[in-house]
């Protein structure tokens, strides 16, 4: 941080001492508000998931085919991503976290089927290993002093890569494609994760001297939206490759 010893504002100089109390207030606000919306995930989903009644709104009991509108839950949270990260600019920060919650709790309806589909021990034993490998691939990334900005082009274009074989895949089925999507799924998130907490830690430490508290705001809630991204696809991918099914 020998960098930011002190740094101009428009409020007077900053010094190295409030740049780094600043970044932990920012990076604590970040990893609160992903855990928020964490928590609202699974308690949709449970409640979702463990109600027939409810389930049936979104698939077939027996099946877990998703009809109509359980294709539409399936695919909303994608929409809703891409339209958060073009309408940030126009609204508030309280606004952006308003849309963050409603998107964690969309993503609970789309994830209900597992509570069917998968023990309740397996659920949470995969969720505690992504837990642990989450928490261990953002301290690397939060503390590394290697630049790894390099790596968002070629991991973006991998997560582009499994999604147009993810859809392929739900017309072919082959269980050999789904493996393998699933091995480079975990690798391609675990690689996000570090790359976004780098990326959050280095994008608060350029802007930090603006001391623009809304834009900080709202760069805290995007900043939870991609690492809550990373956790809930590498529980996924891993969840498929070691849950016990029903």
């Amino acid at each position: 941080m020998a960098q930011y010893r002190t740094i101009r504002t428009a409020t007077g100089p900053t010094s190295a001492a409030q740049i780094d109390e600043g970044l932990r207030a920012h990076m604590n606000k970040v990893y609160g508000t992903m855990s928020v919306g964490m928590l609202l995930t699974f308690a949709v989903a449970w409640a979702v998931g463990t109600s027939p009644e409810l389930l049936s709104v979104f698939r077939d009991p027996a099946t877990l085919q998703p009809n109509i509108l359980g294709w539409i839950v399936m695919f909303a949270p994608l929409i809703m991503a891409f339209a958060f990260g073009a309408a940030l600019s126009r609204i508030s920060a309280a606004g952006a976290q308003l849309f963050f919650f409603a998107f964690a709790a969309v993503m609970g309806l789309s994830l209900s089927w597992i509570f069917v589909a998968f023990t309740g021990f397996s659920i949470a034993q995969v969720f505690l290993v992504t837990a642990i490998a989450f928490a261990g691939l953002s301290l690397w990334g939060y503390t590394t002093k290697k630049d790894i900005s390099g790596w968002g082009s070629f991991l973006i274009m991998g997560v582009i890569g499994i999604l147009v074989a993810s859809i392929i895949n739900i017309f072919l089925g082959s269980p050999a494609i789904y493996f393998a999507i699933s091995i480079l799924g975990v690798l391609i998130f675990a690689g996000l994760t570090a790359y976004d907490t780098q990326k959050i830690k280095n994008t608060y430490l350029q802007h930090a001297a603006h001391g623009d508290s809304e834009w900080l705001g709202k760069a805290a809630i995007m900043g939870a939206l991609n690492l809550y991204l990373d956790f809930i696809n590498m529980f996924m991918f891993l969840l498929q490759l070691l849950g016990n099914r029903e």
